[in-house]
Order: C-alpha cells, then sequence, then structure tokens
C-alpha cells in the first residue's frame, strides 16, 4: 500500500524539473489593474450565475444555464486549479451528473492510469472489487472522500441500466502488470504459436514488483534503458500484425495495451523536459481513441493544466526550471473544434490538502491573476461562460497574457502563464472559500 505523501512525491518527481531561475511576473500599473479589477467584477456580477450549494445530492437546477454553455459539445474538460480543494471537487461532481443525467454523457476519462482505470471501470458497472483497495492505487491526489463519493455515485447510477456510464484512465505513468497480463492472455487466446516470441520480450521488461513506484525508481537506476524500449516496441508490433477483423475490439484493446507499456518506458526514457511534452500528447492520443471505440460524449475529469486549451502552457516553480508543454486540451481543441469545451474550477482562498495530516493555507489570488477580480464577487460560487458578450475593459482582461495558480502546494511563488483567459477557458466555475478534501484510511493488508 503506498501513501499518499509517497504518490505526489513520484507526481511531483514526475513534473517538476531540478534546475533553474527566479522568474518575474509583470504586472500592470496598480491603478490601472484596480480599474479592470473592478470592471470585470462588475461584469461577473451582471452575468454569472449563482450557484446554491456545493452539494453532489442537491438539486441541479441551478446549473441549467450550463447546459445552454455546453450545447452540442461532445467532451468536456473539467479542470481544478489545484489538487486538495473540497468543494472544487463537489462543484466539479455536481456537474459531472449533469452531464451524465441530463446531457446523456456516458464516458468519464480521468488523469489516471489505464490498468487502475480498467478495474475502476469493472468496479462502477458490476460492483466488482472493494472500491477502497482499488482507490489505494489511484495517485495520491484522488484518494480523498470526494473522489470515492464520485464513484459510488457512478456505480449507483450504473445499477440495473442498459447505458452504463464508463470509466477511462487517460495516463500511462503507472502501467502496471494487467497491461501485461492482458497482452498475453490476448495472444494465448488467438494466437498461441506467437506465444513464444511474444513473451521473449514481454516477459523481459515486466515489473519485477507489484510495487510500481519501486519499480520506477530501480529503472531510473537502468543504463541500457533503450533495450526496454526496443522490447516493448516488438511487443506492440506482435500485437499489431496479427490477423484481426476491422472493428474488433478485443484486438483493439490489446493493442492499447502495448501502447501504454511502450509509453511508460519511453516517458521514463526521457529527459524530463520531452517526458511533460509527451505525457499530455499521448494522454490526448488516448482519450481521443477511447472516444473512437466507445463513441460516448466524454467528460474529462483532471487538473486545469491538463484540461485548459493550453498549447504553450508554463508551470514556473521557482527556484527550479519551468515546466512547458502542450495540454491535453489544447489537441482536443485542435481536433475537435468547439466541440470540446473547457471548463475552469477556480477559487479565491482558503486551505488544500497536500498530503496525510497535512493542510497549506491557499492566500487570495495576488495582483495579476485573472481570478483575483473574482474574490469580491457577493457569492459563494458561480458559473460564468466567458463567452458572454463583454465591453472592452473586460475583453482587455480576456485577451490578456493569462497568469493563475501553478503548484502552490510545492512553491508558494508558483505561477502558470502561456496563452489568454478566453484561450484556456470557456466557463469558469469559481468558489470563494475552499477547505481541504478528506483522506479516507487506507485498507490493511
Amino acid at each position: 500500500m503506498k501513501t499518499l505523501s509517497r504518490h505526489r512525491g513520484w507526481l511531483i518527481a514526475m513534473t517538476v524539473l531540478a534546475v533553474g531561475a527566479v522568474l518575474m511576473i509583470t504586472v500592470p500599473d496598480h491603478a490601472d489593474a484596480g480599474d479592470q479589477d473592478q470592471a470585470v467584477t462588475n461584469w461577473v456580477q451582471r452575468h454569472a450565475t449563482p450557484l446554491t450549494t456545493v452539494d453532489p445530492d442537491a438539486s441541479l437546477q441551478d446549473l441549467a444555464p450550463l447546459r445552454r454553455s455546453i450545447g452540442d459539445a461532445t467532451v468536456i474538460g473539467l479542470g481544478e486549479s489545484v489538487h486538495g480543494a473540497a468543494e472544487e471537487e463537489t462543484l466539479k461532481h455536481r456537474v459531472l451528473r449533469l452531464l451524465v443525467k441530463q446531457m446523456g454523457f456516458r464516458s468519464v476519462a480521468w488523469e489516471e492510469d489505464w490498468t487502475v482505470g480498467v478495474q475502476v471501470d469493472r468496479y462502477i458497472r458490476t460492483g466488482a472489487g472493494d472500491l477502497e483497495e482499488l482507490m489505494s492505487q489511484m495517485s495520491g491526489q484522488w484518494q480523498s472522500r470526494e473522489t470515492m463519493d464520485v464513484l459510488r455515485w457512478l456505480r449507483d447510477y450504473n445499477r440495473g441500466r442498459s447505458d452504463k456510464v464508463r470509466f477511462f484512465g487517460v495516463e500511462y505513468i503507472f502501467t502496471r502488470p494487467l497491461a501485461y497480463d492482458m497482452v498475453d492472455d490476448y495472444v494465448a487466446k488467438v494466437a498461441p504459436q506467437r506465444l513464444t516470441a511474444l513473451r521473449h520480450d514481454l516477459d523481459a521488461i515486466r515489473p519485477t514488483t507489484p510495487d510500481i513506484f519501486e519499480y520506477i525508481q530501480w529503472f531510473a537506476s537502468v543504463d541500457d534503458k533503450k533495450s526496454f524500449v526496443d522490447r516493448a516496441h516488438r511487443v506492440r508490433g506482435i500485437v499489431e500484425d496479427l490477423p484481426h477483423q476491422r472493428g474488433d475490439r478485443q484486438h483493439a484493446v490489446a493493442l492499447h495495451a502495448t501502447r501504454q507499456i511502450e509509453s511508460f518506458y519511453e516517458h521514463f526514457s526521457m529527459p524530463q523536459s520531452k517526458a511533460n511534452v509527451y505525457r499530455d500528447a499521448h494522454a490526448a492520443q488516448n482519450l481521443r481513441w477511447w472516444q473512437g471505440m466507445s463513441d460516448d460524449k466524454v467528460a474529462y475529469w483532471a487538473a486545469s493544466p491538463h484540461t485548459a486549451n493550453a498549447p504553450h502552457l508554463r508551470i514556473a516553480t521557482p527556484p527550479q526550471d519551468d515546466l512547458r508543454f502542450a495540454s491535453v486540451g489544447s489537441y482536443l481543441r485542435r481536433w475537435i473544434g468547439k466541440r470540446y469545451l473547457s471548463i475552469g474550477f477556480t477559487f479565491d482562498r482558503g486551505n488544500v490538502n497536500v498530503g496525510p495530516d497535512t493542510t497549506k493555507a491557499m492566500p487570495p489570488p495576488t495582483s495579476g491573476w485573472f481570478e483575483r477580480p473574482f474574490g469580491v464577487v457577493p457569492s459563494e460560487q458561480f458559473a460564468l461562460d466567458l463567452r458572454t458578450g463583454a465591453p472592452d475593459s473586460v475583453q482587455k482582461w480576456l485577451r490578456a497574457d493569462i497568469v493563475t495558480r501553478g503548484l502552490p502546494d510545492r512553491v508558494p511563488t508558483s505561477y502558470m502563464d502561456g496563452g489568454t483567459l478566453a484561450q484556456w477557458f470557456d466557463v469558469i466555475v469559481h468558489r470563494q472559500v475552499v477547505t481541504p478534501t478528506t483522506s479516507f484510511p487506507a485498507p490493511t493488508k
């Protein structure tokens, strides 16, 4: 059983670069910024929809205007500004219920490993498995009561339905033995004569410990990483070349499993700067593959740096080097246009969960951050369609270079930029004060 802090340590290790210089934020003149903030606040007060509650079990009537904003979009990004903020999670849960219950969305793509997602999908469709045990395998930021409530609700919603909601993990960075087993089982079933050749390479790269984090640490010390990548390529080639009929779902899933294995080894063979770019590019491809397989409308649950339409995103974590990559959302927007809708969930201030029994205070946005004008809007939470007609003073705010929260749980001065608010998000769901998510007790083994 991995602890939450251990999960977080690895997530940070995979995303935060080692060295760099402090980067300065250029902000408008104080008086000019104050005037613009007031103009934005006035516009928000006129056009935002106050939301009556953050309770997922409450009526969804107050979310009705969101249906008009969503329109005929087929993939919706639900992006949280930071992990560990309870009210952002519950507001996302409410919007997810709207998408599922009233708008026909039938897949939830998640910022989670695909092999874990396969097991979660089985749980929400059939009830098989222990939910706490399954969640102990999820990335640390999702090991919370709030996430558990989402998965339990999906399971309850699916009971007795023929049009069940599916769960799909878009990530590959924690690919576990299940993917190897699925490939082996498929070849044994359809082409046993190819098993010897398959296993020559597949068994040589199969993780040697059930703890994927220990295996990743071990692989980091391997000098000849290319031999693992080459073997993964050969495994994919064997499955890819097996005879199959067009639309053969079993073949498609087995081939996807080989691509997850291949992506895992390619990712951890790259310099971190390239791995960050590779990660979102392949998460986007995975989501696109699943939508093509399922033909579902998809809700994409992840952090905003992934869901935003941000082809030139930067996360600055002074004094380390900044992270630069094109977000998943930017690929989706390029591929399907306005049928991808980006919803950003933001907050003004409060406390968030950053690990077991550990919380961190989040101060209000600093001057120059796009969400600063929201803090004086007299609503506990609200939804705002940024595409609503706005005067020139507000258009200037929408089209200005965006600056917002980065990884404040790691570095208090962290921020994100690269693009504009109007580019990154179509809709904002804002909460004034947040509290920490609630960690659940890990199962005893």
